[in-house]
């Protein structure tokens, strides 16, 4: 054979845009394998066709590819579908920023024009979203993409619209919504963030209609008493029993309301008395239904006040006329007093603008049915959430659970599929577009404006990315899907409403395992955001280090549960560890040359040791992907391939390699090829690139690495006898090579070295005694059961052996002993000054547990150092 080169430095841009072309144009990521076996199936939480990949989308991606490869290399039929979602609001919002800058808004354009311009953006964006999942490695299907408004996705969601219609699991009504007056649309209450803001309790009188006094009430919000309709109290409230049935003068409006008696009211709240505006608040609007109270609207649905309110706070925003309000309520005398009172306040998830209740005509999911399915699947362990802690958020959220507002007054979305009639008025609800009335006949058909919520064609996306409604031989074969991995913070949006909705329309849950994954923080434990400046882009990771050092960083640190706090340089983790590899790689290869491969190699006391180590590595490898521990994977293959590999048995394969015998050159070879080889696979979808780029240069491999098979557990390769007295081995050498340090006798001198030991590891030491001389530089080497005459050696102690190195000639022995008696007394004087400390009643009355600790551990280290020196000294002598 010859000597394969790889470059002198790990360069991972050199090969890493290569090698996914040539997994693309091989085919490599579609689905094959052994077809008697269960499939693998994940489809990708679609990002946001607008948005560009940040470090959440980073981590997630790569802990799916990762099981993607991994059920790949089983030889599963692994699939992983890719797509997009076309995010209604935000990317609207796109557009609409884009037209404010032309001096433009959308109704300049028309709805149809505004729709061309929004689609140019989604495909000028979606091709960014790709390149940036390929750069990072991602192993999709790329021929099976889909997106949320493609065609056969807007089929499916059509469909579902109007099963659940004829289901009575869908329906229009007047209901309370949250609305953004930005983004001019109502929410679902998933998309309402809450945040506690400092707000006043303000106490306002409302004369009582007869003369005869006043009720005090308390509220946040004075500029929504233009719409009250009553002033509710405790029925058991002793202070205000007298009144109820009685009527107040509303302030400012002249009109007259009744005080009303309900449960809901708190008598130790502010007043005890509550203003009812059931057009604003959905505690109110509930109450207003059990006594039938008017709505009364004070919005406009740009969140300005309406002609409901006085003509002075009419156009108004809500800030404005609250100081308006107040100004009018004190000039009237009305107003009596306020307090501070601090109180969550919803904002929109998308724009941050603060969302107000709002009364309007809306569709809506009937949710509880679908609910009750969806907890049921949990509690007959259907689903698996890891960590387990996210099944009780789950639980709770389906037990609590309201209504779906779906509809948006947006319009880039699915269209709401239903029509009414401008003669009759019939509302029809239609799989087809409709151009006359299927009651009337009238050609007066105008379709609802609205589209619908993003997540309502989202929660489809297990079954309608493989073809539902048709029945294709995608959807047969590969629905139900496998695992989910994706963020804690979308439990609710979507993967919830994917178990019900795959429920309700396929009869069973849409995978068996979700994953949900912690937040990427910045180093100091922030969340990463634009307005801290503290985001980092997976592309410039990338860049920096190579795709396979930022995916291999993030699963190293993905603890179950837990965020996962990174800096730029944290991404050395991964980057080191590249290079650890491919330089020991180099060093196989680079002693190739003049090599011949052996059939069936007998294995030395060494080969047989990295067998069972990778085998054990193998073994925690299934264990850990079976229960998602993503970051045990990154440790096992870490531990396996620096500290086994590298650090043991590469340096121990110098014997061989350098050894005079031709045979055992190429016996060595052989083997070493072999591990590699292995080895490269066990480690292939953590460092996809590097292993493929690697693989495809060694003589004893063909094709490539990606559709290998995994290593397999192999019962013949166990060894627990060898493993335990290769460790007494391992602490052998580690305790002789300190000595050497200690004593800064450099390699090219070689030692004299006698070790007794115990009965039972003499063979074991014996038989391997040209590899324990090669790895601690000794000329020599004995082993014996017997005390021998020792004197004059430096002696190392381990379990089960005493190593006397030989090493008078090799040091200046007056200068070392005078150098061991300075740190003798060195020791002993830090250790007199510890002591002193611990002995200090004021010092560990007063100190930290943690720094006691330190304390107790450096005393413990003097004492270590005193008593090896004093050794040493004692042997020397």
């Amino acid at each position: 054979m010859k000597a394969i080169e790889l470059e002198k430095n790990y360069n991972p841009e050199d090969f890493e845009d290569r090698i996914y072309r040539e997994w693309m144009e091989g085919g490599c990521f579609k689905p094959a394998g052994d077809e008697s076996k269960d499939p693998f199936v994940i489809v990708i939480p679609p990002p946001n066709v607008t948005g560009v990949l940040h470090m959440g989308h980073g981590l997630n991606n790569s802990l799916q590819d990762v099981l993607i490869r991994y059920y790949r290399m089983q030889q599963r039929p692994t699939l992983w579908v890719p797509g997009t979602d076309h995010a209604g609001i935000a990317t609207q919002n796109v557009v609409e920023r884009k037209l404010l800058k032309e001096g433009k808004n959308r109704h300049d354009l028309g709805r149809e024009k505004f729709l061309e311009e929004t689609w140019k953006v989604k495909e000028e964006h979606h091709s960014i979203i790709t390149r940036q999942l390929m750069k990072i490695g991602a192993s999709c299907d790329w021929s099976r993409e889909r997106f949320t408004m493609d065609e056969g996705l807007s089929r499916a969601v059509r469909e579902v619209f109007v099963t659940l219609y004829e289901r009575d699991l869908l329906y229009k009504g007047e209901y309370l919504v949250n609305w953004c007056p930005s983004c001019g649309t109502a929410l679902a209450d998933d998309e309402v963030d809450h945040e506690e803001k400092n707000g006043k309790l303000y106490n306002i009188a409302y004369p009582l209609s007869d003369g005869s006094g006043e009720i005090v009430v308390a509220t946040t919000r004075p500029e929504t008493m233009f719409g009250d309709t009553a002033v509710a109290v405790h029925p058991e409230d002793e202070r205000y029993k007298h009144l109820v049935g009685k009527t107040v003068d509303l302030p400012l409006t002249g009109r007259k309301i009744k005080i009303i008696a309900d449960s809901y009211c708190k008598m130790d709240y502010g007043s005890g008395a509550v203003k009812m505006t059931p057009a604003h608040d959905p505690n109110d609007w509930e109450v207003g239904l059990r006594h039938d109270l008017e709505r009364i609207n004070v919005l406009n649905p740009d969140g300005t006040m309406n002609g409901n309110v006085p003509a002075n706070i009419q156009g108004m925003d809500t800030k404005t006329a609250r100081k308006q309000t107040l100004a009018d309520l004190e000039a009237a005398g009305l107003l009596r007093g306020d307090k501070d009172l601090p109180h969550q306040v919803g904002h929109c998830y998308r724009c941050k603008t603060v969302v107000e209740p709002y009364m309007s005509k809306q569709w809506f999911v009937r949710m509880e049915p679908l609910a009750e399915k969806a907890l049921a699947a949990w509690k007959r362990d259907e689903i698996r959430f890891y960590p387990k802690k996210w099944e009780n958020t789950y639980a709770r959220w389906l037990e609590g659970i309201r209504d779906w507002c779906i509809s948006r007054q947006l319009w880039w979305g699915h269209r709401i599929p239903a029509w009414t009639c401008g003669d009759c008025g019939e509302l029809t609800v239609s799989r087809d577009d409709l151009t006359a009335c299927p009651r009337c006949g009238s050609g007066k058909v105008e379709q609802d404006p609205d589209v619908l919520d993003t997540w309502f064609s989202s929660w489809l996306w297990p079954f309608s990315t493989l073809g539902w409604p048709e029945k294709t031989a995608d959807l047969d074969k590969f629905f139900a899907t496998t695992a989910l991995v994706t963020g804690y913070d979308i439990i609710f949006f979507w993967v919830a409403r994917m178990i019900m909705s795959s429920l309700e329309f396929m009869g069973e849950v849409p995978f068996r395992d979700i994953y949900m994954t912690g937040l990427v923080r910045d180093a100091q434990g922030r969340k990463m955001s634009k307005s801290l400046g503290n985001g980092l882009d997976p592309l410039d990771i990338v860049a920096q280090f190579g795709a396979d050092a930022m995916k291999f960083t993030l699963v190293y640190l993905s603890g179950q549960g837990e965020d996962i706090p990174v800096g730029m340089e944290t991404f050395q983790i991964g980057s080191k560890f590249c290079n650890k590899i491919w330089n020991a790689t180099r060093y196989i290869l680079m002693n190739l040359e003049g090599r011949e491969m052996v059939e069936n190699p007998s294995l030395s006391t060494v080969d047989r040791w990295i067998y069972h180590r990778l085998n054990e590595a193998v073994a925690a490898m299934e264990k850990a992907f079976a229960s998602y521990r993503f970051d045990e994977m990154g440790h096992i293959i870490y531990e396996y391939f620096w500290n086994d590999y590298c650090d043991w048995y590469v340096e121990a394969s110098k014997l061989y390699l350098y050894s005079d015998d031709e045979a055992e050159k190429n016996r060595a070879v052989t083997v070493g090829l072999a591990v590699l080889e292995e080895s490269l696979r066990l480690m292939h979808p953590f460092l996809s690139f590097l292993t493929e780029e690697i693989y495809q240069k060694l003589p004893n491999t063909r094709g490539k690495i990606i559709t290998a098979p995994y290593p397999q557990f192999d019962g013949a390769r166990e060894n627990g006898a060898l493993a335990d007295n290769f460790v007494l081995l391992q602490d052998l050498v580690q305790k002789v090579r300190t000595l050497r340090s200690e004593f800064t006798i450099p390699p090219s001198k070689k030692i004299a070295l006698a070790v007794r030991c115990d009965a039972s590891l003499l063979d074991f030491f014996r038989e391997a005694a040209d590899l324990i001389a090669s790895l601690v530089k000794a000329d020599r080497v004995t082993f014996s059961v017997e005390e021998g005459d020792f004197s004059g050696a430096v002696t190392a102690v381990g379990k089960g052996f005493e190593a006397h190195a030989l090493i008078r000639d090799l040091i200046d022995l007056d200068k070392e002993i005078d150098r061991m008696e300075k740190t003798v007394e060195k020791n002993r004087q830090l250790k007199a000054q510890t002591e002193k400390k611990l002995s200090n009643e004021n010092f560990t009355s007063r100190a930290p547990a943690d720094i006691i600790a330190k304390e107790k551990e450096k005393l413990e280290e003097f004492e270590q150092a005193i008593f090896k020196m004093e050794a040493y000294l004692k042997d020397l002598s």
